[in-house]
């Protein structure tokens, strides 16, 4: 599985395996507004971006990834695991999807591709979780969650809570010279646990956050 992360045709050089960090401030968003129960499993943990946010939260973190950024355990893939690793009761990632955007050739992805790719991430990312009865959050982009498909998905698991970044997100630092994001995230979290007669909620992070 290719690690690729979701990212605007910006005009810049396409990064190795289309790796790009996620800023702290995203998951700080998960945090404030989810009371996650650790330990967490980061299973693309990348540079490990996502995770060192996490442990500085105070809750212990499981990363693991397919390639091998220099932090936590690569040669892991994601498919090929059956459970959560021992002890580990919250699932969050910003998952591998790729964009549909332009290649190194100059062609366009198949966005049918990257949308089926999706699907299927998350549609096992849910059966992992409820496996473990825990917890899942996933970085996404907004517009993707209104998809029929991934709409039927979502709706079949306990989601609790759709956290909406009033923030776009920049996967470049360029100083002045960085560009401005041309999509919308939104953290989708589950809760195995939770009280399915309590109607998910719609969070909007951060008002007046970094």
């Amino acid at each position: 599985m290719p690690d690729t992360r979701p990212i605007h045709i910006s005009g810049y050089a396409r990064q190795h395996n289309d790796f790009y960090s996620t800023p702290s401030w995203v998951t700080r968003c998960l945090l404030r507004h989810a009371a996650l129960r650790g330990p967490v499993w980061e299973p693309c943990c990348g540079d490990g971006a996502i995770a060192r946010v996490i442990g500085d939260h105070g809750l212990p973190v499981v990363a693991t990834d397919l390639a091998d950024y220099g932090f936590g355990s690569p040669g892991v893939d994601f498919f090929a695991c059956q459970t959560f690793p021992e002890g580990c009761r919250a699932l969050v990632t910003n998952p591998p999807y790729g964009d549909g955007g332009a290649r190194p050739d100059g062609s366009r992805g198949n966005n049918a591709n990257v949308s089926l790719a999706m699907l299927r991430f998350v549609r096992h990312a849910l059966q992992l979780t409820e496996r473990a009865n825990g917890q899942l959050a996933l970085l996404v982009r907004f517009q993707w969650i209104a998809g029929k498909k991934a709409a039927a998905l979502l709706s079949s698991g306990p989601l609790d809570s759709v956290i909406a970044l009033t923030r776009r997100i920049r996967w470049f630092d360029r100083g002045a010279l960085t560009n401005s994001g041309q999509h919308h995230h939104c953290w989708i979290v589950f809760d195995f646990q939770r009280d399915r007669a309590v109607r998910p909620g719609i969070l909007f992070s951060p008002l007046n956050g970094p």
